[in-house]
Protein backbone atom coordinates (compact mmCIF):
# COMPACT_ATOMS: atom_id res chain seq x y z
CA UNK A 1 0.00 0.00 0.00
CA UNK A 2 1.08 3.60 -0.50
CA UNK A 3 0.67 6.37 2.09
CA UNK A 4 0.93 9.94 0.80
CA UNK A 5 1.94 12.41 3.48
CA UNK A 6 3.65 15.43 1.91
CA UNK A 7 5.97 16.92 -0.71
CA UNK A 8 9.10 16.13 1.35
CA UNK A 9 8.17 12.73 2.67
CA UNK A 10 5.94 10.39 0.71
CA UNK A 11 6.26 7.25 2.81
CA UNK A 12 5.63 4.06 0.87
CA UNK A 13 4.94 0.63 2.22
CA UNK A 14 5.08 -1.73 -0.76
CA UNK A 15 5.19 -5.52 -0.96
CA UNK A 16 5.48 -6.98 -4.47
CA UNK A 17 6.00 -10.63 -5.39
CA UNK A 18 7.74 -12.36 -8.28
CA UNK A 19 9.87 -9.37 -9.36
CA UNK A 20 13.52 -9.22 -10.34
CA UNK A 21 15.26 -8.02 -7.15
CA UNK A 22 17.58 -5.60 -8.93
CA UNK A 23 15.32 -4.35 -11.69
CA UNK A 24 15.03 -0.56 -11.99
CA UNK A 25 11.44 0.49 -12.67
CA UNK A 26 12.07 4.11 -13.70
CA UNK A 27 15.00 6.40 -14.38
CA UNK A 28 14.31 8.87 -11.56
CA UNK A 29 13.95 7.68 -7.97
CA UNK A 30 10.95 9.28 -6.24
CA UNK A 31 9.07 8.92 -2.98
CA UNK A 32 6.58 6.67 -4.74
CA UNK A 33 9.08 4.41 -6.49
CA UNK A 34 8.52 0.74 -5.68
CA UNK A 35 11.74 -1.22 -5.16
CA UNK A 36 11.11 -4.94 -4.86
CA UNK A 37 13.78 -7.22 -3.41
CA UNK A 38 12.69 -10.78 -2.64
CA UNK A 39 14.82 -13.44 -0.96
CA UNK A 40 14.18 -17.08 -0.16
CA UNK A 41 15.69 -19.17 2.64
CA UNK A 42 14.65 -21.94 5.01
CA UNK A 43 12.21 -19.78 6.98
CA UNK A 44 10.63 -18.33 3.83
CA UNK A 45 10.84 -20.95 1.05
CA UNK A 46 8.23 -19.04 -0.99
CA UNK A 47 10.11 -15.78 -0.65
CA UNK A 48 10.02 -12.67 1.51
CA UNK A 49 9.83 -9.22 -0.08
CA UNK A 50 11.44 -6.51 2.02
CA UNK A 51 9.19 -3.47 2.59
CA UNK A 52 11.19 -0.38 1.62
CA UNK A 53 10.45 3.24 2.57
CA UNK A 54 11.88 6.06 0.45
CA UNK A 55 12.27 9.80 1.04
CA UNK A 56 13.74 12.02 -1.70
CA UNK A 57 14.70 15.67 -0.98
CA UNK A 58 12.86 18.42 -2.77
CA UNK A 59 14.81 20.60 -5.17
CA UNK A 60 17.21 19.98 -8.01
CA UNK A 61 19.75 17.19 -7.48
CA UNK A 62 23.39 18.30 -7.28
CA UNK A 63 25.77 17.45 -10.09
CA UNK A 64 26.20 13.69 -10.06
CA UNK A 65 22.95 13.08 -8.18
CA UNK A 66 21.79 12.95 -4.58
CA UNK A 67 23.85 10.99 -2.07
CA UNK A 68 21.86 8.11 -0.56
CA UNK A 69 21.74 6.82 2.99
CA UNK A 70 20.37 3.32 3.53
CA UNK A 71 18.94 3.21 7.05
CA UNK A 72 18.87 -0.06 9.02
CA UNK A 73 16.53 -0.13 12.02
CA UNK A 74 17.17 -1.79 15.38
CA UNK A 75 15.70 -5.09 16.52
CA UNK A 76 11.90 -4.87 16.70
CA UNK A 77 11.79 -1.70 14.62
CA UNK A 78 10.78 -0.95 11.04
CA UNK A 79 12.22 1.12 8.23
CA UNK A 80 9.08 3.23 7.95
CA UNK A 81 9.45 4.57 11.50
CA UNK A 82 13.26 4.58 11.64
CA UNK A 83 13.44 6.87 8.61
CA UNK A 84 11.59 9.57 10.55
CA UNK A 85 14.48 9.80 13.00
CA UNK A 86 16.89 11.06 10.32
CA UNK A 87 14.74 13.15 7.96
CA UNK A 88 15.71 16.38 9.69
CA UNK A 89 19.35 15.29 10.09
CA UNK A 90 20.19 14.12 6.56
CA UNK A 91 17.99 16.60 4.71
CA UNK A 92 20.04 16.49 1.51
CA UNK A 93 20.29 12.71 1.25
CA UNK A 94 17.83 10.35 -0.32
CA UNK A 95 16.82 8.12 2.57
CA UNK A 96 16.00 4.47 1.89
CA UNK A 97 14.88 2.27 4.78
CA UNK A 98 14.12 -1.44 4.34
CA UNK A 99 12.40 -3.50 7.03
CA UNK A 100 13.93 -6.80 8.07
CA UNK A 101 12.11 -10.12 8.32
CA UNK A 102 10.37 -10.31 11.72
CA UNK A 103 11.58 -6.70 12.20
CA UNK A 104 15.11 -7.99 12.73
CA UNK A 105 18.42 -8.44 10.94
CA UNK A 106 20.32 -11.71 10.82
CA UNK A 107 23.55 -11.42 12.79
CA UNK A 108 23.74 -14.36 15.20
CA UNK A 109 20.99 -15.24 17.70
CA UNK A 110 18.11 -13.26 16.15
CA UNK A 111 14.77 -14.81 15.11
CA UNK A 112 15.60 -14.04 11.47
CA UNK A 113 17.98 -16.15 9.39
CA UNK A 114 17.40 -14.01 6.29
CA UNK A 115 20.20 -13.27 3.77
CA UNK A 116 20.20 -9.59 4.70
CA UNK A 117 23.66 -8.76 3.37
CA UNK A 118 22.59 -10.09 -0.04
CA UNK A 119 19.48 -7.91 0.17
CA UNK A 120 21.62 -4.86 0.96
CA UNK A 121 23.96 -5.64 -1.94
CA UNK A 122 20.98 -5.84 -4.32
CA UNK A 123 19.53 -2.63 -2.92
CA UNK A 124 22.78 -0.74 -3.49
CA UNK A 125 23.00 -1.99 -7.08
CA UNK A 126 19.37 -1.07 -7.73
CA UNK A 127 19.77 2.46 -6.36
CA UNK A 128 22.85 3.04 -8.52
CA UNK A 129 20.64 2.64 -11.60
CA UNK A 130 18.60 5.82 -11.00
CA UNK A 131 19.64 9.03 -12.73
CA UNK A 132 19.14 11.29 -9.68
CA UNK A 133 21.30 9.06 -7.44
CA UNK A 134 25.03 9.57 -6.98
CA UNK A 135 26.24 6.02 -7.57
CA UNK A 136 29.51 6.78 -5.77
CA UNK A 137 27.92 8.14 -2.59
CA UNK A 138 25.85 5.31 -1.12
CA UNK A 139 26.02 5.43 2.67
CA UNK A 140 24.92 2.82 5.22
CA UNK A 141 23.69 3.84 8.66
CA UNK A 142 22.43 1.28 11.16
CA UNK A 143 21.40 1.40 14.80
CA UNK A 144 21.82 -1.44 17.33
CA UNK A 145 20.90 -4.67 15.49
CA UNK A 146 20.96 -2.58 12.31
CA UNK A 147 24.45 -1.34 13.18
CA UNK A 148 25.64 -4.94 13.38
CA UNK A 149 24.27 -5.43 9.87
CA UNK A 150 26.04 -2.21 8.84
CA UNK A 151 29.27 -3.71 10.20
CA UNK A 152 28.66 -6.85 8.16
CA UNK A 153 28.10 -4.72 5.06
CA UNK A 154 31.31 -2.79 5.77
CA UNK A 155 33.19 -6.08 5.88
CA UNK A 156 31.42 -8.11 3.19
CA UNK A 157 30.17 -5.68 0.53
CA UNK A 158 32.60 -5.01 -2.32
CA UNK A 159 30.67 -2.33 -4.23
CA UNK A 160 33.00 0.72 -4.41
CA UNK A 161 29.97 3.03 -4.48
CA UNK A 162 29.40 2.38 -0.76
CA UNK A 163 31.72 5.08 0.53
CA UNK A 164 30.68 5.48 4.20
CA UNK A 165 29.37 3.08 6.84
CA UNK A 166 28.10 4.36 10.18
CA UNK A 167 27.38 1.99 13.08
CA UNK A 168 25.34 3.50 15.92
CA UNK A 169 25.40 1.75 19.34
CA UNK A 170 26.82 -1.54 18.10
CA UNK A 171 30.53 -1.85 17.40
CA UNK A 172 32.55 -4.81 16.15
CA UNK A 173 32.15 -8.20 17.80
CA UNK A 174 34.73 -10.97 17.98
CA UNK A 175 32.82 -13.02 15.41
CA UNK A 176 33.42 -10.30 12.79
CA UNK A 177 37.01 -9.49 13.78
CA UNK A 178 39.58 -11.57 15.64
CA UNK A 179 43.30 -12.25 15.52
CA UNK A 180 43.85 -9.43 13.08
CA UNK A 181 41.35 -10.66 10.48
CA UNK A 182 37.77 -9.93 9.40
CA UNK A 183 35.26 -12.75 8.91
CA UNK A 184 31.89 -13.49 7.34
CA UNK A 185 29.68 -16.59 7.74
CA UNK A 186 30.01 -19.33 5.12
CA UNK A 187 26.47 -20.59 5.82
CA UNK A 188 23.73 -20.14 8.42
CA UNK A 189 24.55 -18.02 11.46
CA UNK A 190 23.82 -19.64 14.81
CA UNK A 191 24.88 -19.04 18.38
CA UNK A 192 25.59 -22.78 18.77
CA UNK A 193 28.54 -22.56 16.34
CA UNK A 194 31.93 -21.15 17.16
CA UNK A 195 31.88 -17.39 16.56
CA UNK A 196 28.23 -17.76 15.41
CA UNK A 197 29.43 -19.38 12.18
CA UNK A 198 31.64 -16.49 11.01
CA UNK A 199 34.37 -18.72 9.66
CA UNK A 200 35.39 -17.28 6.28
CA UNK A 201 38.18 -14.71 6.19
CA UNK A 202 37.43 -11.61 4.08
CA UNK A 203 39.07 -8.29 3.27
CA UNK A 204 36.81 -5.20 3.52
CA UNK A 205 36.80 -2.67 0.69
CA UNK A 206 39.86 -0.55 1.58
CA UNK A 207 38.71 2.97 0.61
CA UNK A 208 35.45 2.97 2.57
CA UNK A 209 35.14 5.42 5.48
CA UNK A 210 33.86 4.19 8.84
CA UNK A 211 32.14 5.96 11.74
CA UNK A 212 31.16 4.23 14.98
CA UNK A 213 29.09 5.81 17.74
CA UNK A 214 28.90 4.08 21.13
CA UNK A 215 28.03 5.16 24.65
CA UNK A 216 29.84 4.42 27.89
CA UNK A 217 26.55 3.99 29.78
CA UNK A 218 24.92 1.72 27.21
CA UNK A 219 23.09 -0.99 29.13
CA UNK A 220 22.68 -3.22 26.06
CA UNK A 221 25.92 -3.25 24.07
CA UNK A 222 28.88 -3.18 26.51
CA UNK A 223 31.16 -0.25 25.70
CA UNK A 224 34.22 -1.93 27.18
CA UNK A 225 33.49 -5.30 25.61
CA UNK A 226 31.42 -8.31 26.62
CA UNK A 227 28.59 -10.62 25.65
CA UNK A 228 25.17 -9.78 24.20
CA UNK A 229 22.84 -11.74 21.87
CA UNK A 230 25.41 -14.50 21.41
CA UNK A 231 28.17 -12.08 20.40
CA UNK A 232 31.33 -11.18 22.29
CA UNK A 233 31.78 -7.47 21.60
CA UNK A 234 35.21 -5.89 21.48
CA UNK A 235 35.83 -2.70 23.46
CA UNK A 236 34.37 0.11 21.33
CA UNK A 237 37.58 2.14 21.08
CA UNK A 238 39.63 -0.95 20.28
CA UNK A 239 37.18 -1.95 17.55
CA UNK A 240 37.65 1.36 15.76
CA UNK A 241 41.44 1.12 16.19
CA UNK A 242 41.43 -2.34 14.58
CA UNK A 243 39.60 -0.97 11.54
CA UNK A 244 42.06 1.92 11.32
CA UNK A 245 44.95 -0.57 11.44
CA UNK A 246 43.47 -2.51 8.55
CA UNK A 247 43.17 0.71 6.55
CA UNK A 248 46.83 1.58 7.05
CA UNK A 249 47.15 3.32 10.41
CA UNK A 250 50.49 2.44 12.01
CA UNK A 251 50.41 4.41 15.27
CA UNK A 252 49.27 3.46 18.74
CA UNK A 253 45.63 3.32 19.79
CA UNK A 254 44.38 6.75 20.84
CA UNK A 255 43.78 6.91 24.58
CA UNK A 256 42.33 10.41 24.53
CA UNK A 257 40.19 12.22 22.02
CA UNK A 258 38.77 15.61 21.15
CA UNK A 259 35.90 16.86 23.32
CA UNK A 260 32.92 18.25 21.42
CA UNK A 261 29.92 19.97 23.00
CA UNK A 262 29.07 20.23 26.68
CA UNK A 263 26.67 18.87 29.26
CA UNK A 264 24.51 15.81 28.65
CA UNK A 265 25.15 15.82 24.90
CA UNK A 266 28.96 16.14 25.07
CA UNK A 267 30.91 13.65 22.96
CA UNK A 268 34.54 12.67 22.44
CA UNK A 269 35.97 12.11 18.96
CA UNK A 270 38.74 9.56 18.24
CA UNK A 271 39.85 10.19 14.67
CA UNK A 272 42.29 8.11 12.61
CA UNK A 273 43.69 8.61 9.12
CA UNK A 274 42.38 12.17 8.79
CA UNK A 275 38.85 11.08 9.56
CA UNK A 276 38.71 7.94 7.43
CA UNK A 277 37.98 6.00 10.64
CA UNK A 278 36.29 7.76 13.54
CA UNK A 279 34.91 6.60 16.86
CA UNK A 280 32.54 8.90 18.78
CA UNK A 281 32.05 8.27 22.51
CA UNK A 282 29.00 9.61 24.32
CA UNK A 283 26.64 9.02 27.22
CA UNK A 284 23.30 8.61 25.44
CA UNK A 285 22.76 5.05 26.71
CA UNK A 286 21.45 2.77 23.93
CA UNK A 287 20.47 5.75 21.81
CA UNK A 288 21.89 8.83 20.11
CA UNK A 289 21.92 12.45 21.21
CA UNK A 290 21.71 15.72 19.29
CA UNK A 291 25.48 16.26 19.17
CA UNK A 292 26.02 12.76 17.78
CA UNK A 293 23.36 13.34 15.12
CA UNK A 294 25.02 16.63 14.19
CA UNK A 295 28.32 14.76 13.89
CA UNK A 296 26.75 12.29 11.46
CA UNK A 297 25.40 15.16 9.37
CA UNK A 298 28.87 16.70 9.20
CA UNK A 299 30.63 13.37 8.54
CA UNK A 300 28.25 12.68 5.64
CA UNK A 301 28.83 16.24 4.30
CA UNK A 302 25.05 16.64 4.23
CA UNK A 303 23.86 19.80 2.46
CA UNK A 304 27.39 20.88 1.59
CA UNK A 305 26.31 21.03 -2.06
CA UNK A 306 23.69 23.34 -3.55
CA UNK A 307 20.50 21.37 -4.05
CA UNK A 308 18.36 24.29 -5.20
CA UNK A 309 16.44 24.23 -1.91
CA UNK A 310 15.73 27.83 -1.07
CA UNK A 311 14.73 27.58 2.59
CA UNK A 312 15.30 24.97 5.24
CA UNK A 313 13.53 26.93 7.98
CA UNK A 314 10.63 24.93 9.36
CA UNK A 315 7.32 26.37 10.45
CA UNK A 316 6.99 25.69 14.15
CA UNK A 317 5.15 22.61 15.44
CA UNK A 318 4.63 21.83 19.12
CA UNK A 319 2.78 19.02 20.86
CA UNK A 320 1.62 18.96 24.46
CA UNK A 321 1.35 17.30 26.86
CA UNK A 322 4.04 14.80 25.95
CA UNK A 323 3.87 12.14 27.41
CA UNK A 324 0.11 12.20 26.91
CA UNK A 325 -2.73 10.08 28.28
CA UNK A 326 -5.90 11.27 26.54
CA UNK A 327 -5.90 14.48 24.48
CA UNK A 328 -2.89 15.53 22.41
CA UNK A 329 -2.66 19.19 21.45
CA UNK A 330 -0.89 20.18 18.24
CA UNK A 331 0.15 23.84 18.04
CA UNK A 332 1.40 25.13 14.68
CA UNK A 333 2.30 28.38 12.96
CA UNK A 334 -0.50 29.85 10.88
CA UNK A 335 1.26 28.87 7.66
CA UNK A 336 0.56 25.21 8.46
CA UNK A 337 -3.21 25.61 8.88
CA UNK A 338 -4.88 23.37 6.32
CA UNK A 339 -1.98 20.93 6.20
CA UNK A 340 -2.36 17.20 6.71
CA UNK A 341 -0.90 15.39 9.71
CA UNK A 342 -0.47 11.66 10.27
CA UNK A 343 0.28 9.47 13.28
CA UNK A 344 2.31 6.28 12.90
CA UNK A 345 2.95 3.57 15.44
CA UNK A 346 6.42 2.16 16.13
CA UNK A 347 6.00 -0.44 13.36
CA UNK A 348 5.32 2.27 10.78
CA UNK A 349 1.57 1.69 10.49
CA UNK A 350 -0.49 4.78 9.68
CA UNK A 351 -3.14 4.82 12.40
CA UNK A 352 -4.56 8.34 12.11
CA UNK A 353 -4.76 11.06 9.45
CA UNK A 354 -6.23 14.50 10.03
CA UNK A 355 -6.21 18.12 8.92
CA UNK A 356 -4.98 21.11 10.92
CA UNK A 357 -7.94 23.50 10.93
CA UNK A 358 -6.56 26.00 13.44
CA UNK A 359 -3.35 26.96 15.21
CA UNK A 360 -4.20 24.51 18.00
CA UNK A 361 -5.79 21.16 17.18
CA UNK A 362 -6.93 18.62 19.78
CA UNK A 363 -6.77 14.87 19.15
CA UNK A 364 -8.29 12.28 21.43
CA UNK A 365 -5.83 9.37 21.56
CA UNK A 366 -7.19 7.75 24.71
CA UNK A 367 -7.91 4.52 22.84
CA UNK A 368 -4.33 4.07 21.63
CA UNK A 369 -2.13 1.53 23.36
CA UNK A 370 0.71 2.79 25.53
CA UNK A 371 3.94 3.25 23.60
CA UNK A 372 5.87 5.43 21.17
CA UNK A 373 4.21 7.06 18.16
CA UNK A 374 5.37 9.49 15.46
CA UNK A 375 3.44 12.59 14.43
CA UNK A 376 4.28 13.85 10.94
CA UNK A 377 3.07 17.28 9.81
CA UNK A 378 3.41 18.12 6.16
CA UNK A 379 5.18 21.29 5.08
CA UNK A 380 8.04 22.24 2.78
CA UNK A 381 9.99 19.68 4.80
CA UNK A 382 8.07 17.16 6.88
CA UNK A 383 8.42 17.55 10.60
CA UNK A 384 8.49 14.39 12.69
CA UNK A 385 7.75 14.49 16.42
CA UNK A 386 7.94 11.53 18.78
CA UNK A 387 4.89 11.21 20.99
CA UNK A 388 4.79 8.99 24.09
CA UNK A 389 1.38 7.59 25.01
CA UNK A 390 1.04 6.79 28.72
Amino acid sequence: MNINITSRLFITFFIALFCNPIEVFSQVLTNTTSISITKTWSQQPNGYTYPITISVPIGTPPEGGFPVCILLHGNGGAGSSFISQYINTLQCHILVAPSGYLNSWNICAENSDAPDVEMANDLVTTLQGYTNVNANKIRILGSSNGASLANRIFIENTNPGVDIVCAVVSHLAESLYRNGNFYKPSSTTTSSSAYCGYDMMVNPWPTRKYLSISNTNDGVIPYNGGMFAGLNFLPAETAAYNIANYKGYTGSQLNSGTAIGAGNTAITEYSYLSGDVVHVKGTAQHSINATQKAYIKSYFSDCDEDLGIENYDLAKVEVFPNPVSNVLNIKVDAVLIGKIFSIYDNLGRNIFVGKLNSEISNINIAELNKGVYFLIVEGELNQVIKVIKE
